[in-house]
């Protein structure tokens, strides 16, 4: 909205309205926001959930402190969706369709987590919403997101482009396209298409895997496509889900994934670093690094009331949605395959529990005794049963998911 307003102030010559037109001035406003908005909100939705008495209903799995937990307000999540979507409204052009996605990815994972949470906290159902009904959620938006990146005409990838040169590029880069773009090696394609790390020739088209279809490779392709995006806004978003189990573990660990695909969406809207880079430029995406500015100062400003001991629990009105932006967003800015590297934490996570309960089963079946890999799964809680303090295996998992940040960003170069 503000956005809007500046756009119009600067039509009419006010000194200064421009600066609203440039990206990295909205990101920081966005970032600083989205902060503000987490710390002043979130104080009075503790207030609210303690009022009505919305508490984390706790089973006691023999963990240290982890009964004293029990009662802490929960469905916490709500603060990080108002302190995503405030900043985003404001500052964002609002008719962008990643920003739309965007939006509609928050919304629709915060419902999912938000009725997951009631049925847990009001009727007492400790099993919450059941994973079937997840499921469906999660592929309905796996399918929205697959159809509109591949059928709206504002989705589109450019590469063999140019660098042009540093004097003629605005901020944005679009300014220099014109310039810069040779006509005989430009390559404009819509998505089914990624990025595939590592490897020089790196442009990846899903529909390479329907060739044997003949005249329906198209569809058959986009179908391949949808089939990826919802296994992976599946996964992730039960990644972060799982790894919601310590204070401050997901909250943090998301914020530096986010601080990662920040860079990604940064060099990608950017018609010179695209080009520099040999990676796909995506016109009208810069729009992104607005959000996800929004989206780390929101997971920042939670941790202010999230961090040990925790104040206030994020719920799974939090985690599905957190892990659902990072899925999503990272489709959009055509980095997917990065996602076991830069979300490593909640691939491990979600790995620690599947090799748990089927070597339990396996073992059961054939000696009649269940067997565990880990003492408890998932991993984080392996530790804590190993004695080691919750803030110090939280700080350790957030080195860990800076480490891998770095490396998803250094694979920029490293082909």
């Amino acid at each position: 909205m503000l956005y809007y307003l500046f756009h119009s102030l600067q039509e009419a010559g006010v000194p200064g309205a421009g600066l609203f037109q440039y990206i990295s001035f909205r990101s920081v406003m966005a970032l600083v926001l989205s902060l503000i908005c987490a710390t002043v909100i979130g104080r009075h939705v503790i207030r609210l959930l303690q009022r009505q008495q919305i508490g984390e209903l706790v089973r006691d799995l023999g963990l240290e402190g982890q009964l004293q937990k029990k009662g802490t307000p929960t469905m916490g999540g709500i603060i990080i969706i108002m302190s995503i979507l405030i900043p985003v409204l404001l500052l964002c052009k609002l008719d962008n369709v990643y920003i739309i996605l965007m939006t509609v990815s928050t919304l629709w994972l915060g419902a999912i987590g938000f009725i997951d949470d009631y049925i847990k906290v009001f009727r007492k159902n400790k099993e919450g919403m059941s994973g079937r009904y997840k499921i469906v959620g999660q592929v309905g938006l796996g399918i929205i997101v697959a159809a509109a990146l591949y059928f709206n005409d504002d989705v589109v990838v450019r590469a063999g482009v140019y660098p042009p040169s540093p004097m003629t590029t605005t901020e944005s880069g679009y300014a220099a396209e014109a310039h810069a773009v040779r006509p005989e090696t430009q390559h404009i394609t819509k998505a089914p298409i990624t990025t595939i790390p590592f490897l020089k020739d790196h442009q990846f088209d899903y529909r390479c895997l329907a060739d044997w279809a003949g005249e329906h490779r198209n569809a058959v392709g986009w179908g391949i496509f949808a089939i990826a995006v919802i296994l992976i806004i599946t996964a992730v978003s039960n990644g972060a889900n799982m790894t919601d189990g310590l204070d401050g573990l997901a909250t943090g660990t998301s914020a530096i994934i986010g601080t990662a695909l920040a860079i990604f969406a940064y060099v990608s809207s950017h018609f010179w670093f695209a080009s520099y880079l040999n990676i796909m430029f995506i016109p009208n995406s810069s729009e992104l690094v607005v959000f996800i500015s929004a989206f780390v100062g929101a997971t920042i400003g939670f941790l202010w009331y999230n961090s040990y001991p925790a104040q206030v629990f994020m719920g799974d009105t939090g985690s599905l949605t957190i892990g659902g932006i990072i899925a999503v967003f990272a489709i959009l800015v055509h980095v997917e395959l990065l996602l076991p590297i830069l979300c490593g934490i909640f691939l491990v996570e979600n790995l620690s529990v599947i090799m748990q309960v089927s070597y339990f089963k396996y073992t059961k079946r054939k000696f009649g005794e269940g067997r565990r890999i880990f003492l408890m799964a998932p991993l984080h809680h392996h530790f804590q049963k190993k004695g080691i303090t919750e803030p110090k295996i939280v700080t350790r998992f957030w080195l860990v998911g800076i480490i891998l940040a770095m490396l998803t960003v250094v694979t920029l170069k490293i082909r």
